[in-house]
């Protein structure tokens, strides 16, 4: 089913070894329109001639990578800028288009050190649509976000990391690459417990981790913005620096040639 669903929209599916990370619903939730690329924890790699898909950095240098996801938002931009300002530290922040929309002014001028990526328009699960549907959300998105920031993004990140066909096709049409995660912050393991978040982030984060947060949302998410500012400082005591994505997937070592481009 899955690979007839998929070759039909003309992507190809392979089955190389990727991190244990939960990015899918499951069979619980079937195919609709665009249709889930896989219905596992492990993907292996879903390729496009004109697309990758990055879960990290292909790097052994203690490099790490911060990405904020839903904003810009009253709760909790400005306090995550305000953090990530002190500690001069660079982030990337995956934005919705709506909230780009109704609050740029939260982040004029404070953006120069950080990369902006798109995050669609809406927040819907773009895999249960089709390739019209998933493209007029990243192109309204991808339009505002060039009038308010004068930046043209270059990355996408799939609403709750779901991907299908039509996802992966509407990037290759909009030129981008795909933006997964290899760690992310635990809002409900840790609710109440800033602390005990920053140190699982420091101890678990490997050279090339892509971390993922939140910088908009309910209080849950107050225990990223509280525990931030020691995430920065444990990573840097252990030797880490960090960077944006593109800086991340620049240091990256070279690919070896095959079939398909291969999921990071």
């Amino acid at each position: 089913m899955r690979g007839a669903l998929l070759g039909g929209a003309g992507v190809a599916v392979g089955v190389a070894a990727a991190p244990a990370v939960r990015h899918w619903c499951g069979w619980d939730r079937p195919p609709v329109a665009g249709g889930y690329a896989a219905a596992a924890d492990d993907l292996g790699a879903v390729a496009h001639p004109d697309v990758k898909i990055h879960y990290r950095g292909r790097t052994e240098e203690p490099l790490v990578a911060f990405t904020f996801d839903d904003g810009p938002a009253p709760h909790w931009t400005p306090d995550v800028l305000d953090v990530l300002d002190r500690a001069d530290a660079p982030a990337t922040f995956f934005m919705e288009g709506r909230n780009v929309a109704r609050h740029h002014d939260l982040i004029r001028g404070r953006m120069d050190r950080h990369a902006i990526g798109n995050h669609s328009w809406s927040h819907p699960d773009l895999a249960t649509l089709d390739l019209r549907g998933v493209y007029d959300e990243l192109r309204r998105t991808d339009d505002v976000i060039r009038r308010y920031t004068g930046r043209t993004p270059t990355l996408f990140r799939p609403p709750f990391g779901h991907l299908g066909g039509s996802t992966v096709l509407a990037a290759a049409k909009m030129g981008y690459d795909l933006v997964l995660w290899s760690d992310e912050m635990h809002e409900r393991s840790f609710r109440g417990d800033p602390g005990a978040q920053a140190a699982f982030i420091v101890d678990s984060v490997r050279p090339g981790a892509i971390v993922l947060a939140h910088d908009a949302g309910d209080d849950r998410r107050l225990i990223t913005v509280r525990g931030l500012a020691a995430m920065i400082d444990g990573l840097r005591r252990r030797g880490f620096r960090l960077v944006t994505v593109p800086e991340l997937l620049a240091a990256a070592e070279p690919e070896t040639e095959g079939p398909v481009r291969a999921l990071h």
